[in-house]
């Protein structure tokens, strides 16, 4: 997978709160939350990257990676 992009993104702190709970309800970290919202937003107005790499897998490693 190829290096993954730093962004900084500027939210107003109601907003950030709000995105925050729901990926802390998903067992998500808000960054990974905000990627899938955005590859679902994409995909939905058909605009998805064909060249996009897999989400990157939730949770610790596996022992052994």
């Amino acid at each position: 997978m190829s290096e993954r992009k730093p962004v900084l993104l500027r939210l107003d702190p109601a907003v950030h709160e709000a995105l925050a709970r729901w990926a802390a309800d998903d067992l998500r970290s808000l960054n990974a939350h905000i990627e899938l919202l955005l590859r679902q937003a994409l995909a939905k107005a058909g605009r998805a990257p064909r060249g996009a790499g897999p989400l990157p897998k939730r949770g610790r490693p596996a022992k052994g990676e």
